[in-house]
């Protein structure tokens, strides 16, 4: 049988390897007789998941002791208000960079807590591009400086991360829904990480945060108590049943990903996959990437077709390839392959393979 590649921007690909595993698991973890679906969350042998998780993502992120690991619920949505809620510390504005379609939702949550400066945007040209540092205007008085380092639905994507006041007063607060794990990461640069898993880490229904350990303990006045990060860390993300399916699975992608050599291996890696798409779409003009070339994301790669009379032609013959997902989202149109971490480069050289012969099909 020919292999299936799913293009999906989310939930996304995850790796043979772990849905191989989490298989042969189903039904007994370990001799214990039960599915880890099965478990209380409160029980040894889930904690024992729960723990190896938290220490294999330290070790693959370098995560110094001063940051809390949070596994929550609510997808990365949910801290569009929860960031806010926890760190204003009594201050009214924040800073925003506007990016795409998730900046501009989180700068719409965030609203109904602060007043939200948008320190730079690039709606100008239909977010297509990463507006360069020199061109912000920070607010001195914000509580912390935002933006979304990968856009999933435009692919743009931060190859580089801001840099604020030295003092550190500021934090730097980062939705890496989309690209965590990626590629190495200096933590110390930011005061909070989060993502959902759906893309990157694992299955829908769980959200990462990393959050330095000064920045816990003063949400607003009214706070929902599961809103609160201080009460997340002080209870191990165990306050109420987190998602505990959602998380062995994570578990499992952290091993596996440091099976493949860590951050700096998959790093090469996506580069590679990346670079094999793009050249293609370079190399005629049958096919076009709307994205600035600086900013163009490794995780997710929009292409429109010449004609686009052809879309649905492409789409159906791509999926009798084995080719599946490669629509693109609803808003912007066209087609969009997403070749996160689990996604092989055999994958996207097969993607490549098709891509040639149909422009040459349709020439």
């Amino acid at each position: 049988m020919e292999p299936i590649y799913n293009f999906s921007a989310g939930p996304a690909v995850l790796p043979k390897e772990v849905l191989q595993q989490a298989r042969d698991e189903m039904l007994d973890w370990h001799g214990s007789g039960m599915s880890v679906m099965e478990m209380s969350h409160r029980g040894k042998e889930f904690m024992s998941i729960a723990e190896k998780t938290e220490r294999d993502l330290r070790e693959l992120a370098n995560i110094p002791s001063n940051y809390k690991i949070l596994f929550l619920q609510g997808g990365a949505s949910s801290q569009f208000s929860m960031v806010p809620l926890n760190l204003l510390h009594g201050k009214t504005k924040a800073d925003y960079i506007n990016t795409g379609q998730w900046s501009t939702k989180a700068i719409e949550e965030a609203s109904h807590y602060c007043s939200v400066n948008t320190v730079a945007s690039s709606a100008d040209k239909n977010f297509t591009y990463i507006p360069p540092q020199d061109q912000w205007h920070l607010d001195p008085e914000a509580a912390y400086v935002h933006y979304t380092s990968n856009e999933t639905i435009g692919g743009v994507e931060f190859h580089w991360v801001p840099q604020l006041d030295s003092s550190g007063d500021i934090p730097l607060v980062v939705d890496m829904s989309s690209d965590i794990l990626s590629r190495p990461l200096d933590i110390t640069r930011f005061g909070l990480i989060y993502a959902g898993a759906q893309k990157n880490l694992g299955p829908a229904g769980l959200v990462l945060v990393i959050v330095r350990e000064d920045l816990l303990g003063t949400p607003l006045p009214g706070t929902p108590t599961l809103f609160d990060y201080q009460v997340h860390a002080k209870n191990d993300s165990m306050y109420n049943t987190p998602p505990t399916y959602a998380l062995y699975i994570t578990g499992l992608v952290f091993e596996w990903l440091k099976r493949k050599g860590g951050l700096v291996e998959m790093e090469k890696t996506n580069i590679a996959k990346a670079n094999l798409l793009y050249e293609l779409l370079d190399s005629t003009d049958f096919y076009r990437c709307p994205v600035a070339v600086a900013d163009r994301s490794r995780m997710n790669v929009p292409f429109t077709l010449k004609n686009p009379a052809l879309d649905n032609e492409f789409l159906k013959q791509a999926e009798t390839c084995g080719l599946l997902q490669l629509k693109g989202h609803r808003s912007v149109g066209g087609m969009r392959a997403s070749i996160y971490n689990a996604m092989p480069i055999e994958g996207v050289a097969k993607l490549v393979a098709f891509m040639k012969a149909f422009a040459s099909q349709h020439a």
